[in-house]
């Protein structure tokens, strides 16, 4: 039996995706959760085997949730759902050594098919979003400017993201003055535009 569980704000969507996948005999739904900071400890109560994470969430996307999932609990495979193509946002998921990337539309049985194969420690790829994925530009901005500018795009001012990454103060106005510089950015609301259009952030 494979231990499921489902990631998806929007509740229809989540309780469709729990009633279509509890039709297979060999996938059990553990847990159902609306938001990306769900995910983590939902996942750490109920020890899944996979999640399927829309790419989407409140919260925390799920590329970041699923990135976080891995540290805590890298036996869990993560399945990422998207409507998104975003090519920054594909790449992003890619990088993060996800080990299914599948489209929103796909039908019941692929999805099933899916949840098997990364189950089985394979990956699940679909290849039209790796091809979008691959052509997209790499982002300039480092790992460290990256979250910085992805907390400050939630509204947390730099001394907020100092205290919660452990950083100075001037640190972290370094970071996001360096993150305006390189997107060749007017501002931070500017940058933080440039990025999430892009899919870095």
């Amino acid at each position: 039996m494979i231990r499921v569980l489902v990631a998806e704000d929007m509740h229809i969507l989540r309780e469709a995706l729990v009633e279509l996948l509890s039709l297979n005999d060999d996938i059990e739904v553990v847990a159902g959760v609306a938001s990306g900071l769900e995910i983590v400890p939902a996942a750490l109560e109920c020890r899944p085997d996979v999640a399927v994470i829309d790419i989407d969430l409140p919260g925390m996307d799920g590329v970041a949730a699923a990135a976080e999932l891995r540290r805590a609990l890298p036996e869990c495979a993560v399945l990422i759902l998207t409507a998104l193509t975003k090519p920054g946002v594909l790449r992003r998921a890619l990088g993060a050594r996800i080990a299914g990337f599948v489209p929103k539309d796909i039908r019941p049985a692929e999805l099933a098919a899916a949840i098997r194969t990364v189950a089985a420690g394979e990956r699940a790829v679909d290849p039209a979003l790796a091809l979008v994925a691959l052509e997209a530009p790499e982002s300039p901005l480092s790992q460290r400017e990256t979250e910085v500018l992805r907390m400050s795009a939630t509204g947390a001012q730099p001394a907020e993201i100092a205290e919660r990454l452990f950083l100075t103060y001037g640190t972290v106005r370094n970071y996001l003055t360096s993150a305006v510089t390189k997107l060749g950015a007017r501002n931070r609301v500017d940058a933080i535009r440039i990025a999430t259009e892009s899919g870095w952030i």
